[in-house]
């Protein structure tokens, strides 16, 4: 099949979350199938800067958004992968920093520009449709591509042959949605016509993924159990209804990680490389973060790690709350890694400056940095509030850490919880997103380090098969119209 990845994120060159990892893996994965994928994206200024090599196409394209005149010029580039890429320029849109914002703020012209990177893009897949080589299916991923859909079934009666391409939607995380004031309707070049005020509207403003999810012919999510919680009115971020209506085409599909990329046995990152059956040298890795960070140099203390974004939806506050207890209630070390907003820093800064040395705060952590955590550390703690799907639970299982987790979500996909004597299990789970559960978890975790099979269990959650073929495969039978089993 040739199929267009249309995304905002790609790993390592623009991340804010899973989508750059997802966008980076899953085309990859598809190819080693078979397939021809490209990837499309905009072309934001982190792209070259980081090293990427564009080829300026000569002919900029010129497209419309109700009375405003617009024009894109096309990038060709080729990932490491061998998977193609084409970077999309709008002057004046994208060439600023961050993706969706910056410090935490949304841009106020998102619509615009998100907007106008959809309907270039229904250019550049009309064009070559009406050049006899239409795509076979374009995978769009959350809200700023959700307007692709509408502008390709808009272009079919003048490109007939865009007809027959299957528009397939992935929601990332439904709480984010894309939602506008009305006002900014123009900003998307469509009207309210009989069905785009049933697609667009939403409680008087404009949404973007309700439309997506309206027009799309099938819909995808990042775990089977998330499929299911976003139809409730409790994790639907009131969409449960929409997506509830379309049961029959939204399918869950858990993300994998990419094994050559998050491999301990070949990671650059690292002191010491192991495997699932000799990690012996894990400890190794222990030490030389303990001396990369600022911890007191001890292999035998037990380390406990966070690493994620500092916002509510990942429970860092509720790890900051435990902390206090955690310390004096066990010998642990404790790594917090992430970047967020100035308040949740400052409530880590400060929980860190009274642990007496025993936990640190590592701030914005390079990739680097994130992989010798995740191998240095007996225990990644996990307590999202909700998660779509998660991939620092996948990370860490990878590099023998076992994972403490809140059961919601695709963590529940991807961890079974431990029995007392470790004869099953992949990691720890607890019910309720608070201090006093997630410590309950923690202790039970160091307690079972403790036991003669903590080795068992290490390996055990090593040797998890959580690579993108499987998840490939069953993306493949939702391009082929067929719902995975």
């Amino acid at each position: 099949m040739e199929i267009a990845f249309v995304t905002t994120e790609l790993a390592p060159f623009v991340k804010v979350g899973g989508l750059a990892d997802v966008s980076a893996a899953l085309p990859k994965a598809l190819r080693a199938l078979g397939h021809s994928v490209t990837v499309i994206l905009p072309r934001f200024p982190s792209l070259e800067a980081q090293g990427l090599l564009l080829a300026r196409r000569l002919t900029p394209r010129r497209f419309t958004l109700g009375d405003r005149e617009l024009e894109a010029t096309l990038f060709d580039g080729r990932l490491a992968s061998q998977v193609d890429l084409v970077v999309v320029d709008v002057p004046g849109l994208f060439d600023r920093g961050g993706v969706y914002g910056e410090h935490g703020e949304d841009y106020a012209d998102n619509a615009l520009r998100f907007a106008a990177f959809s309907k270039a893009t229904a250019e550049l897949l009309c064009d070559r449709a009406a050049a006899g080589q239409p795509f076979d299916v374009v995978h769009c991923n959350d809200w700023p591509t959700a307007l692709l859909p509408t502008y390709l079934r808009g272009s079919a009666g003048e490109v007939p042959a865009v007809s027959a391409t299957r528009l397939i939607l992935t929601i990332h995380n439904v709480a984010h949605q894309g939602i506008f004031p009305r006002e900014d309707l123009p900003s998307t070049g469509l009207g309210w016509g009989a069905f785009h005020i049933d697609g667009l509207e939403f409680y008087g403003r404009i949404n973007l993924l309700k439309l997506g999810i309206l027009t799309a012919d099938a819909v995808t999510t990042v775990s089977s159990r998330y499929a299911l919680e976003i139809q409730t009115p409790e994790h639907g971020s009131g969409l449960d209804g929409v997506l509830r209506a379309r049961s029959e085409s939204l399918v869950g599909i858990t993300n994998g990680i990419d094994c050559a990329v998050w491999n301990p046995a070949t990671d650059p990152a690292l002191v010491a490389r192991y495997d699932a059956e000799n990690f012996s040298s894990k400890v190794r890795s222990k030490g030389a973060l303990q001396k990369e960070i600022g911890l007191p140099v001890d292999i035998d203390v037990p380390m406990v790690a966070f690493v994620g974004r500092l916002v509510e939806q990942k429970g860092v506050d509720l790890v900051v709350s435990a902390l206090p207890r955690l310390l004096r209630s066990s010998a642990a070390q404790v790594v917090i890694a992430g970047e967020g907003g100035s308040d949740i820093a400052s409530r880590v800064d400060a929980a860190v400056a009274r642990s007496g040395g025993r936990a640190c705060f590592v701030r914005a952590a390079s990739e680097p940095v994130a992989h010798r955590i995740f191998a240095a550390a007996d225990v990644v703690l996990v307590p999202s509030r909700e998660e779509p799907c998660g991939l620092v639970q996948m990370y860490a299982q990878r590099y023998g850490a076992v994972p403490v987790a809140h059961a919601t979500g695709g963590l529940i996909d991807t961890i079974v919880d431990c029995d007392a004597k470790l004869e099953t299990g992949t990691g720890f789970l607890f019910d309720e997103p608070s201090p006093g559960p997630l410590l309950g978890a923690i202790e039970r975790s160091l307690g079972a380090r403790t036991l003669p099979r903590w080795p068992a269990l290490v390996r055990r959650v090593m040797r998890l098969d959580r690579g993108w073929d499987r998840p490939a495969r069953r993306y493949e039978q939702v391009y082929r119209g067929s719902r995975p089993a």
